[in-house]
């Protein structure tokens, strides 16, 4: 009778699993803690990788049907071999011999001519392949030369208020111009300094946040499809060969109809009056709504200047010198049909510069760092070459969740949110930046869009604004973000000065 076998003892311990491996890319979070029903976590913590199992060896490959492995012997097939050759006659061994002798020689020419034509082919693709190396070279040669810094340098080591290095977004790196001029030391030291605040002025969504981060070559103001984005005139600081040119990113003056659209306006003419040089911005006409006649080339008026930039224009003075940019050309296949376009601005007023652009593909923005830079005054600098702007990073903070709101949401939440940064707290060590933050509503129900089914929507808010900020600050963030009802704080005075918007402080 067999034995039965034994079963393994009670109370036997489980052979121990190999441990998770940490990412190699950041530490990983603590798990989250759950928060209260009204408030939800936007940061969230991510799971290091399982460890992978052994990979099982690999056994010798099966035989396939009339094959022999390397170290079988055909012993029975070597004998009878071996049989037969013994019992060869003599003359037949002789008559074969004298067969092979005389085939041989035929043989051996092809042989050899085979042999020349397979070199000659060999040393033609190596040929080919050494041109084909040699010329990826030279062009990778090539490409390193033509990069370099970006004109009047700066571009590498910025840093913000608190001492951070600011990072560049990688859409950004990828878009910097390699061919453009790099200007050297000997030639700036040569050059007085000059120094200016450079006020970006225009109607709402004509791209003034986008030329600003075109010019820092980092993506420090938000930009978003939905008009008036820009709340605040966010200073980027750019040295520009011999110059520091302080940029003033201004909100869209526009036709206010709450108090909070009047702060704004009130805001962006501060920064022109207070400006030594202005950056008059529109933008080329959207093709989808020209008239037939002009997309096809047809006789008639010429594009005329905007109701709404007629009346800006006037309200500059002329106290500062003024560039006009014309921006977005890039929607314009035929440029030709700008040139009337830029007549008519040019018979308005005198201005210093006409530059048309497109600050989205970085296209003319080094020639409006030139021609701002001639019209700043001579001075000292006021801030450090590697200075990126004179707001904290909490502002930031504040900015990149509305920015976030932007996107994910229409209507009339964009326009009725706000966001106040609650707690702001930055340890010494290593760890983790954590902020507090809550988004103001008026409404119930832009509270409910908000959050979303299952708090989804504010996690994806939180989650989206948590990279941008981990971004600018180099760091590990935690973020929580919370929804409030303040009604009618576009309104109140009072309101509006808690969250900043009197007083140009940080949200």
């Amino acid at each position: 009778m067999k034995a039965r076998p034994q079963s393994a003892p009670q109370g036997a311990k489980a052979r121990p699993q190999a441990p998770k491996p940490a990412s190699a890319s950041r530490v990983p979070r603590p798990p989250a803690k759950k928060d209260s029903p009204g408030s939800r976590r936007g940061a969230q913590s991510s799971e290091a990788p399982r460890a992978s199992d052994a990979a099982i060896p690999r056994g010798r490959p099966p035989r396939r049907e009339n094959q022999a492995h390397a170290d079988d012997k055909p012993r029975r097939a070597s004998e009878q071999g071996g049989a037969t050759r013994a019992a060869e006659p003599s003359k037949e061994k002789e008559r074969r011999a004298g067969a092979t002798r005389a085939a041989e020689p035929g043989k051996e020419k092809e042989r050899r001519a085979g042999t020349a034509r397979a070199a000659e082919r060999g040393e033609g693709e190596k040929t080919a392949k050494q041109r084909g190396s040699a010329a990826r070279s030279s062009g990778a040669a090539r490409g390193r030369a033509g990069r370099g810094p970006r004109a009047g340098g700066g571009d590498e080591g910025r840093r913000l208020p608190d001492g951070r290095p600011a990072g560049r977004g990688a859409a950004q790196q990828q878009r910097r111009k390699a061919a453009e001029p790099r200007r050297t030391e000997e030639t700036d030291a040569a050059l007085p300094k000059r120094s200016g605040r450079v006020a970006l002025v225009g109607r709402p969504n004509v791209g003034k946040s986008t030329l600003l981060n075109a010019a820092l070559g980092h993506p420090l103001a938000i930009v978003s499809p939905t008009p008036q984005t820009t709340r605040d005139a966010i200073l980027g600081v750019v040295h520009h060969g011999p110059a520091e040119i302080a940029l003033l990113d201004t909100p869209g003056l526009h036709r206010p109809r709450t108090e909070l659209g009047r702060v704004m306006n009130q805001a962006a003419r501060e920064a022109a009056r207070g400006a030594d040089v202005i950056v008059f911005v529109t933008e080329a006409p959207d093709p989808a709504r020209l008239p037939r006649r002009v997309k096809e080339g047809e006789d008639g008026p010429p594009l005329a200047p905007h109701p709404s930039d007629l009346t800006l224009l006037a309200d500059l003075g002329s106290d500062a010198p003024v560039v006009f940019v014309l921006n977005k050309v890039d929607r314009m296949r035929d440029k030709a049909l700008l040139l009337p376009l830029l007549d008519a601005f040019a018979k308005l007023r005198e201005f210093a510069a006409i530059v048309p652009i497109s600050a989205l593909r970085e296209d003319g923005v080094q020639r409006v760092l030139d021609e701002v830079a001639k019209l700043c005054p001579e001075g000292d600098w006021g801030f450090a070459p590697d200075e990126l702007t004179d707001r904290p990073t909490r502002f930031f903070a504040a900015e990149y969740v509305r920015e976030q709101i932007l996107r994910a949401t229409k209507a009339e939440v964009p326009h009725a949110s706000a966001v106040q940064i609650e707690r702001y707290v930055e340890p010494t060590g290593e760890g983790a930046l954590h902020i507090d933050a809550t988004i103001h509503v008026e409404r119930p129900g832009q509270k409910k869009i908000l959050i979303g089914a299952g708090a989804e929507q504010l996690k994806r808010i939180g989650t989206e604004a948590r990279l941008r900020i981990e971004e600018l600050v180099g760091r590990q963030v935690n973020l929580k973000l919370w929804v409030r009802v303040t009604p009618e704080w576009r309104e109140s005075r009072e309101r509006l000065d808690e969250l900043g918007y009197n007083k140009g402080e940080t949200s």
